[in-house]
């Protein structure tokens, strides 16, 4: 067993999986060769958009899909193992999941939908003390009062919490949550996963959260692996995807961003210079020296890093690195700030600004970008 594995409570290796045989060309992978780790104890997300094989990796980590090839290791025991030949069932799998859909039972109550898996599952003998042992993790989760009811007689919110109690008694190593806000309204969906976040680092269960709502993987989780198209496009702590995305699908679909294509690059000593249609950029943040001159990518900025100041001075050529002007076409007032849409020589930026800035559409502004807040995205 490598040491890497040691630390991690899943280890994935080149897991590939499809759903059908290729009539011509190539096979179509759900899955593509993906490879990752997830650290004991850690909440990872899955993320991305429909489509993209997060759910079938889900899938295949709790044995509900069938790989084609690679391996998976939990706790140290290879689960799957395709060269090998080697597929553990579900039930004998250390792991407990909260569907879409919760999977409560509505003929039992709930207290004895808590206690399924103490009755029932991979580590039912010699349980004791089952009632009092449910109606403990019942009161940690709220739901103690309600111990009687049919679990039908619950809310959304109160099912899911019943849902992640269930699961949290039958111990596993690994629980694996599938969407499971994605059925609540807006506003009980933020509260919740604050309180599941909260849980997760009660119990330090390591955890794999599967969501497409970029606002969720951000909020929740110590590690993201965002995925498109059956592959992953990058492995980071949330500060670090939103700040420093490796490509232009990660920073389009993390936040908001301005992508820029550039026409040529060329390294100078602070960093990196990008030429575009509006104008030239110095990209000066991590990484951003390295690399050999060439063509093509595009310089991602973020629109809250758009610095934005009313002029009356009219657009010229020559303007320093990251600086330009611009004429505003749509304005947008939220409150706490403001969305500008500006045209700089056809191209249309997007900033956030503050509320008390003094512009409408028509006026000309001036536009400002600091070198480490703009960032070279190769192609």
């Amino acid at each position: 067993m490598s040491q890497s594995t040691t630390h991690s409570s899943i280890t994935i290796n080149e897991l590939r999986k499809s759903y059908s045989k290729p009539k011509h060309g190539e096979q179509a992978y759900a899955v593509d060769g993906i490879s990752f780790e997830v650290p004991k104890g850690q909440f990872v997300t899955l993320l991305g958009p429909s489509g993209c094989g997060k759910t079938t990796t889900l899938r295949c980590i709790a044995g509900l899909e069938q790989p084609d090839e690679g391996q998976i290791i939990m706790a140290g025991q290879t689960v799957f193992d395709g060269a090998n030949k080697t597929q553990i069932r579900p039930e004998d799998r250390p792991i407990a999941m909260v569907p879409q859909s919760y999977g409560i039972w509505p003929h039992m109550t709930v207290l004895d939908n808590a206690a399924f898996p103490l009755r029932h599952g991979r580590h039912r003998k010699g349980q004791q003390n089952i009632k009092q042992r449910t109606l403990d993790m019942l009161d940690q989760v709220g739901l103690a009062p309600y111990a009687d009811r049919w679990s039908t007689q619950l809310s959304g919110g109160q099912q899911q919490r019943l849902a992640l109690a269930r699961a949290l008694l039958s111990e596993p190593e690994v629980l694996l949550l599938d969407e499971p806000l994605s059925n609540l309204d807006a506003k009980l969906r933020a509260k919740l996963r604050l309180e599941l976040r909260a849980f997760q680092e009660q119990f330090g269960v390591t955890s794999v959260y599967v969501t497409h709502d970029q606002a969720e993987a951000l909020a929740l989780s110590d590690l993201v692996v965002v995925m498109n198209q059956g592959r992953i496009e990058q492995i980071d702590r949330p500060e670090r995807l939103y700040q420093q995305p490796k490509s232009a699908f990660v920073a389009d679909f993390i936040g908001s961003a301005n992508l820029i294509p550039v026409h040529q690059t060329s390294t100078v000593s602070d960093g990196l210079v990008a030429q575009t249609d509006i104008g030239t950029f110095l990209c000066a943040g991590e990484g951003q020296a390295t690399g050999a001159s060439g063509q093509g990518g595009n310089v991602c900025i973020r629109p809250e890093n758009v610095e934005v100041s009313a002029t009356t001075v009219s657009r010229h050529n020559g303007a320093q690195h990251n600086e330009m002007q611009g004429r505003v076409i749509g304005a947008e007032f939220l409150g706490d700030r403001l969305e500008l849409v500006i045209d700089v020589e056809g191209t249309k930026l997007t900033a956030s600004t503050p509320a008390v800035l003094a512009v409408r559409p028509g006026d000309d502004v001036s536009i400002r970008v600091s070198p480490v807040n703009a960032r070279y995205l190769a192609s």
